[in-house]
This record gives structure tokens, C-alpha cells and sequence, in this order.
């Protein structure tokens, strides 16, 4: 069963779904996507019920987990979702697996009444419920407290008109230890019998130490080789306090060492707006489709050819200032690039960034993706 929601359904994820005839739960964004492509819409009721006898389910969006609050009892999605969407209570059912690391939670009214003295810099301070770095700052010292603090009083209502409650959730926010390490996610799921199997890694690259954007994240065979059997063995142990079956989660983790320590666990998707359809771009497999029939790459086969290769999803954050009316120069951003696999062209004002781009490169020549990191984008806006 495969739900889709707002705010974006990529054209990867439907044409999949006319082939394959996948079932979909019938609600106002798929019958939105069925008015243009023939998809098997599935009546709620019927839905509950597959769901609930054990089905497998994917999600689009994690605009869903709602509905799925609201409708779904069965325990085996409601336990390890309520879990992983609480950033919080996952780090406490998680501290058997790192037990000295440094948390803390607090409402968002009572953030300017803590003292800063007594907080344990360097830490990031993020939203308990959240998505694609909204509201996430990595603080240092009392000056990006301060502007984080700040930041949030200006944007707290924008987070809540473009994202529910239970894809955001601004009213409460998390203290926890700045995790050194390199930064990788991970689109993974844990089998019938709770075994986890990973299906694609990608490494997170940042411009600097305070940069918290989702600008460049790269996989390549070479990556996937050497991280995805130390993930699932981690993934297996983060399983025994969880005890999730059938279920896709997008990790975000850092590694530091013989460390792996989370940063988050996305339930019942993969990377989020679309960015999953990276493995289809570059490997030629779709991870939900992986998950949805029970097969797992042949990275032999995907190997050949792809020596060498990185690949980036990459989203197109806007930057700061902007007041509403420009536009983004797509031609001219495109043209900056070598090796274009897709460029999605998304609106700024509905989802607060301009698209995702998909991007082939040599592994040994790094020039394009640290242009990609260090960009303001400012070059490409119209006025």
C-alpha cells in the first residue's frame, strides 16, 4: 500500500505507479494524480485493512502520519512511528545504544527563559517533530543562540502555514550534543522477521561547520560499499529496542570512530520530497519498489559502469532576504553543470526552497559539488 500526500508526488513515484498498478489509498492528493494518470486508488476502509493485516506500507509524505494516526491501530506501525517522530522520546528509548550522550527538551515559549551558561555547548537545537532542517541551528556559543532564538520567533508561524503539526511540531524543541562524525542518510527498512536491509547511503557534505542545510547529499557505489553492512548491523541493533517489521525508515546518522550515533529517523518513507528517486537516477532502482516487493539491488550488477561516479540529490534552498517576487533562472543554473540528471523546478513560496537537483560526477574532482555547497544561489535570481 503506497499513500500519497502533500506537498509533492514526483513523476518517478507516478509513472511507477501506473506500470506496476501498486495500490493507492484513495484521498484527495491521489485522486488530485489520478485525474491525469491511470493509478489503482484503494477505498480507506479497504486500506485500514491491508494495513492492518500486515501489508506493507510506503508513504510519500510524511503529511500522511496523521491520517495514519487517526485510522490505524495496529501496533507493528503505531509503536516504532510514535518513536521515531519524537525526537525525544527516541533518543531516550535509544540510550541503551549511547548512554552518556547529552539531551534535553524544552517548549519553544521557554527557550529565551534558559540560561545559557548552564547548557552544554556545542549543541543543536532543533524541532522535536521536524523535517528537512527546518528549524534546526548548531550552536557554538551565545551569539548563535541568540540569533537562533530569534530566527525562530521570526519563522515559527511560516513553519506552522506550510507544514502540519505533525510534520513540524514548533511548540516544543530539542537540546542534544553536538554529534561530530561524517554525516550520512541512509534509506533503509526492516524486514518480516525485523532484519534490516539497506537499500542506499548517501554521504552529507556541508560548506562548513555551521552550515545545516540539506544542500549536498552524494552516493555512489564506493559509498554504498563501504557503509551499508556497518548500517544494517547498526540498524539490527537499534531493531532490538525497537522492534519494527516491515517498515522503511530515512536515517540520519553521524559516524565518528567505531561511533554511530542518529541525528533522526524519518518513519515509513525514504528521503523526503522525491529526493529517493536519487538511486533511480543514478543505479536504475527505485527504493520504494525495492521495499514495497521484497527485493534488494544487485550492487554487482549496478557496479559496471559506475566506477568512479558520485551522484547528488541536492536541495535548492532559496537565500535569506528574499521578498517574494523574483525567480529562479533554471536555464542558467543548469547550464553551470556538467552532467545534469534531473532538475525539479519547485515553488518557493510552497515549499520555501526552489527545487532538487540530480547530478553526476567524477569522485575525483570535486569541482561542481563544492560550487554546489558554497552557493548562495544569489547568481540565478531574477528579478
Amino acid at each position: 500500500m503506497i499513500m500519497l500526500e502533500e506537498p509533492f508526488v514526483s513523476e518517478t513515484l507516478i509513472a511507477w505507479l501506473e506500470d506496476s498498478q501498486h495500490p493507492v489509498l484513495d484521498n484527495a492528493m491521489a485522486r488530485r494524480v489520478a485525474a491525469d494518470h491511470a493509478i489503482a486508488l484503494c477505498p480507506e476502509d479497504e486500506a485500514v485493512s491491508r494495513i492492518e493485516a500486515g501489508e506493507r506500507l510506503y508513504t510519500s509524505s510524511e503529511n500522511a502520519l496523521a491520517w495514519l494516526a487517526q485510522h490505524v491501530k495496529c501496533e507493528s506501525i503505531t509503536r516504532p512511528l510514535e518513536m521515531f517522530k519524537d525526537k525525544a522520546l527516541m533518543r531516550r528509548v535509544l540510550a541503551p545504544l549511547d548512554p552518556d550522550f547529552f539531551f534535553m527538551t524544552c517548549a519553544a515559549d521557554e527557550l529565551p527563559a534558559l540560561d545559557f551558561s548552564e547548557l552544554k555547548p556545542p549543541f543543536v537545537l532543533k524541532p522535536s517533530v521536524g523535517f528537512c532542517s527546518v528549524g534546526v541551528y548548531a550552536i557554538a556559543d551565545e551569539a548563535d543562540w541568540k540569533a537562533a532564538l530569534a530566527d525562530i520567533e521570526r519563522n515559527a508561524a511560516s513553519w506552522r502555514d506550510m507544514y502540519p503539526e505533525s510534520v513540524i511540531g514548533a511548540s516544543e524543541f530539542v537540546l542534544e550534543g553536538y554529534i561530530e562524525g561524517t554525516e550520512y542518510a541512509i534509506d533503509a527498512y526492516w524486514d518480516a522477521e525485523g532484519k534490516a536491509h539497506v537499500l542506499d547511503v548517501l554521504r552529507h557534505d556541508f560548506a562548513s561547520p555551521s552550515d545545516t542545510s540539506d544542500r549536498m547529499y552524494c552516493t555512489g557505489v564506493s559509498i554504498v560499499s563501504e557503509t551499508a553492512p556497518r548500517f544494517a548491523a547498526w540498524l539490527d541493533l537499534v531493531n532490538e529496542l525497537v522492534g519494527a517489521k516491515n517498515f522503511p525508515v530515512h536515517v540520519e546518522v553521524r559516524v565518528s570512530g567505531d561511533v554511530i550515533r542518529p541525528i533522526e529517523f524519518n518513519p515509513l518513507r525514504f528521503a523526503g520530497l522525491g529526493g529517493t528517486d536519487v538511486s533511480w537516477f543514478a543505479y536504475g532502482f527505485r527504493t520504494y519498489e525495492c521495499f514495497l516487493q521484497d527485493e534488494l539491488p544487485d550492487w554487482e550488477r549496478i557496479g559496471v559502469g559506475r566506477e568512479g561516479k558520485l551522484y547528488t540529490m541536492s536541495v535548492l534552498g532559496a537565500p535569506s532576504g528574499m521578498e517574494g517576487d523574483e525567480r529562479f533562472d533554471y536555464e542558467a543554473f543548469r547550464a553551470r553543470f556538467s552532467h545534469v540528471l534531473c532538475l525539479r523546478q519547485f515553488d518557493y513560496h510552497a515549499f520555501g526552497n526552489f527545487g532538487f537537483l540530480f547530478l553526476e560526477t567524477d569522485e575525483d574532482d570535486d569541482t561542481e559539488r563544492v560550487f554546489l555547497m558554497n552557493s548562495d544561489l544569489r547568481e540565478f535570481i531574477r528579478e
